[in-house]
């Protein structure tokens, strides 16, 4: 069986998502988390207690701590962290849904990172523990080895993913849900190291979560520009996107003009502000901005930002219960639209639909996993798809969702 490695989040060149810039050529993997949501432990508190044991302050995020960008060696800079669409549906006490194509990928990971000693100066240095190899059954194999990537392998047709869509607009009639978010997902074998293919997917434009997470016999790539929750200053955010157009100047005005993907977003939105009711002091939730259009790749896209000042003593495994799974991808009310998904989808949703990002003393930045791929020892995998409301049509959905994975498709395909 082939191992992917290193064992490192990055965020290329070399630095995990999110960390601090002036921390990057100092940073060594000090310890990590990893397991599967269906292991003994509630995920969230899982993950609170492993960072709180190595200093960092999670248990009240109210009162952050300081970063110190210069600290000596071994100080602790923080972590890269991972939480998969089902570790937050367990978080919830949701419906598990299907098993993952990629079973090798953890659901939840956090790999905590210290000071090291800093190059020389006028020197660069490599991330410490990385190396671009990709081991076969104990052999290796270097980075300059050709990449192929095999015909894609999908877990519906067309007419399946058409069909999901009208049983949800039935369930939205029945008034079981308002709106639904349903995935699809599909698979290529490959050879080669995926790993320079992961990288050119990071530095998609518009990916202001591109990053790289990997472990052994398995790799994360994600190019997603959407926030799940970041925390400044006692001050929790979310930024939902919600509402897709090709990134052409009708493009643009047909999705500002369309009353259907408007509704949808604001229904989003209002989950959004519910959501981050349950955490907030009284009366301090906002929406700061409102279905603003923004680029990713080549696709418009509709983006809010709702924020509220976190109530006394509320740490991160309440923050993960309020946000995950991330309401742009699940639908409303959140309970019941999860509960559709795991009927309606064909396979489990993987490392997509999650959350990937930092947690440092001083803040928290994580991007739900929207444009993002597994892999495994043997396949390539991509999800992607759409909110369904009841003015969805199913074709456009199918479209819709081939529009989104497009750019991933062709770029894992693409030179190196």
């Amino acid at each position: 069986m082939r191992q992917i490695q290193p064992y490192v989040v990055e965020a290329l060149p070399f630095a995990p998502p999110g960390a601090p810039a002036s921390c990057v050529p100092r940073l060594v993997e000090h310890d990590r988390l990893q397991c599967p949501a269906d292991g003994p432990d509630d995920p969230a508190t899982l993950l609170e207690e492993f960072l709180a044991g190595h200093g960092l302050p999670v248990h009240d995020l109210t009162r952050p701590g300081v970063h110190p960008p210069d600290g000596p060696a071994g100080t602790v800079c923080g972590a890269a962290v991972f939480v998969s669409a089902a570790a937050g549906a367990r978080m919830v006490g949701a419906a598990a849904g299907p098993a993952s194509p990629a079973p090798a990928v953890p659901d939840l990971v956090a790999v905590v990172y210290r000071h090291g000693t800093a190059p020389a100066a006028g020197r660069t240095r490599r991330h410490p523990v990385h190396d671009h190899r990709i081991r076969f059954d104990g052999v290796h194999r270097e980075a300059d080895a050709p990449w192929e990537l095999g015909p894609w392998t999908e877990s519906w047709t067309p007419q399946r993913h058409a069909d999901a869509v009208r049983q949800a607009r039935d369930a939205i009639a029945a008034g079981e849900i308002y709106q639904v978010n349903v995935v699809g997902h599909g698979s290529a074998r490959y050879a080669g190291d995926p790993l320079p293919a992961l990288a050119r997917l990071a530095r998609l434009p518009g990916a202001r979560y591109g990053g790289v997470l990997t472990g052994p016999g398995w790799a994360i790539g994600c190019a997603s520009p959407e926030t799940l929750v970041e925390v400044t200053d006692g001050r929790v955010y979310t930024r939902p996107i919600k509402g897709t157009r090709p990134a052409t100047g009708p493009g643009r005005r047909e999705l500002l003009e369309s009353a259907k993907e408007r509704a949808e977003h604001v229904m989003i939105v209002d989950l959004e502000r519910n959501d981050l009711a349950r955490i907030a002091r009284t009366g301090t939730v906002r929406v700061d901005e409102l279905y603003a259009i923004r680029r990713w790749s080549n696709l418009w896209q509709a983006e809010s930002t709702v924020s509220a000042t976190l109530a006394d003593g509320r740490g991160l495994a309440d923050l993960l219960r309020a946000v995950c799974p991330g309401g742009s991808v699940t639908g409303a009310p959140k309970l019941a639209a999860l509960a559709q998904i795991a009927a309606l989808e064909p396979v489990g949703r993987g490392a997509s639909m999650g959350g990937l990002g930092w947690i440092g003393p001083d803040r928290i930045d994580l991007g739900l996993t929207i444009r993002t791929v597994a892999v495994d020892a043997e396949r390539v995998h991509v999800w992607a798809g759409g909110g369904i409301t009841w003015g969805s049509d199913p074709a456009a959905e199918v479209a819709e969702a081939a529009a989104k994975s497009g750019p991933v498709r062709a770029i894992l395909a693409g030179p190196r």
